[in-house]
């Protein structure tokens, strides 16, 4: 008798041990998701939307790093401008990110009219 009680607590207790083992695995796969795959998710699918609202006359930065502007937009590719007269085909993929761009210095005129209104 006490052998068949032993051997069904050793029974309960192989099935504790394997919950035991899977838990921390469990974990692990959580972590390994909230902290590896959903950030890649994220970044993927900004990517894929600047990649999709490149358009005519943006500057970009290349991978290469190359900064330009683009003429052209193709369905896979673009023609992109890095200097006076040197043009470009670059794949989209290519693109690293999209520049704002630069902002003009206001001009003085229109100061200087309003100036000229006071007087």
């Amino acid at each position: 008798m006490e052998q068949q009680c032993g051997q069904a607590a050793g029974g309960a207790g192989g099935q504790g041990s394997l919950m035991g083992m899977l838990f921390p695995l469990a974990i692990f796969v959580v972590i390994f998701y909230f902290f590896i795959i959903r950030p890649q998710k994220k970044r993927q699918r900004a990517q894929d939307e600047l990649l999709s609202s490149l358009s005519r006359g943006d500057q970009v930065v290349t991978i290469g790093g190359f900064f330009g502007t683009i003429r052209e937009v193709r369905d896979d590719s673009l023609v992109v401008e890095i200097a006076d007269g040197v043009k470009v085909r670059l794949l989209k993929s290519a693109v690293a990110s999209k520049r704002a761009p630069a902002t003009q210095a206001p001009k003085e005129e229109p100061a200087r009219e309003k100036e000229e209104e006071k007087n």
